[in-house]
């Protein structure tokens, strides 16, 4: 069992940035491959990115490369998202996400609001 917490969300003006923090529990929370995932009012949840256990590896959304960099630190059982050059459209709450062997855990969401 995995029970995540975000925080690091609030409001900015576009071309602002924000890092968001997603620290978990349980003994084997580096294990996990973690990500980021976002849900706009009226709209499915996406993804956003996401960073395997040992950090060899990290993908992204078309939509947030080069904008946005995902990190982990095991020590500290936290993930990061650093959010830069932010626009209107990545209004959303960000969700983070611990998942292995089929399993998904969810947080409750962090909510991120753009203004233009």
């Amino acid at each position: 069992q995995v029970q995540l917490e975000e925080s690091g969300g609030g409001l900015v003006q576009a071309g602002g940035s924000l890092r968001l923090s997603c620290t978990g529990s349980g003994r084997t929370f580096s294990a996990y491959t973690l990500g980021w995932f976002r849900q706009a009012p009226g709209k499915e949840r996406t993804f956003v990115a996401a960073i395997t256990w040992d950090s060899s590896s990290t993908a992204y959304a078309d939509s947030v490369k080069g904008r946005f960099a995902i990190s982990r630190d095991n020590a500290k059982n936290t993930v990061y998202l650093q959010m830069n050059s932010l626009k209107p459209e990545d209004t959303a709450v960000y969700y983070c996400n611990a998942a292995r062997f089929g399993y998904d855990y969810w947080g409750q969401g962090t909510q991120v609001t753009v203004s233009s």
